[in-house]
C-alpha cells in the first residue's frame, strides 16, 4: 500500500498556474496524516531531488533555494490534505513532483510523484 498518493500534475504552459494535492492513502495513515511534517519536492531523472517547500503538522512552512514567491505549501487538516500552489511557471520546472511525510521533519513516506510538463 501506497501511503501517500499526489495529485494534479498534467501539462501547463509557461507562464499558467497549478495546484497539486498530497493526501494519506488508507483509513490507517489518513487518520495520522495531520500529525506528519510533509514536504514538496521535485526530480528530473538523473539529479538529486531538490526540496521545494515543507510544512509541519502545526503549518510552519519553509521554502527552498529560490522558491518562495512562485510556490506555496499549505495544509488542510479537515481534508486531510497538503497542497502546492504553483504560479508562473517556467518550463524549467518540468520534473516529477513528490510529497514526503515523517515526524521531525524526516520523511520517511513518500509518494510515486505526479508529473508536471511545462510547454507550449
Amino acid at each position: 500500500q501506497v501511503p501517500l498518493v499526489e495529485s494534479g500534475g498534467g501539462l501547463v504552459q509557461p507562464g499558467g498556474s497549478l495546484t497539486l494535492s498530497c493526501e494519506g492513502s488508507g483509513s490507517n495513515f489518513r487518520s495520522v496524516f495531520s500529525a506528519f511534517d510533509v514536504g514538496w519536492f521535485r526530480q528530473v531523472p538523473g539529479e538529486r531531488r531538490e526540496l521545494i517547500a515543507q510544512i509541519t503538522r502545526d503549518s510552519a512552512a519553509k521554502y527552498g533555494e529560490n522558491m518562495k514567491g512562485r510556490f506555496t505549501i499549505s495544509r488542510n487538516n479537515l481534508e486531510k490534505r497538503v497542497s502546492l500552489q504553483m504560479n508562473s511557471l517556467k518550463p524549467e520546472d518540468t520534473a516529477t513532483y513528490f510529497c514526503g511525510a515523517g515526524v521531525n521533519e524526516k520523511f520517511d513516506y513518500w509518494g510515486q510523484g505526479t508529473q508536471v510538463t511545462v510547454s507550449s
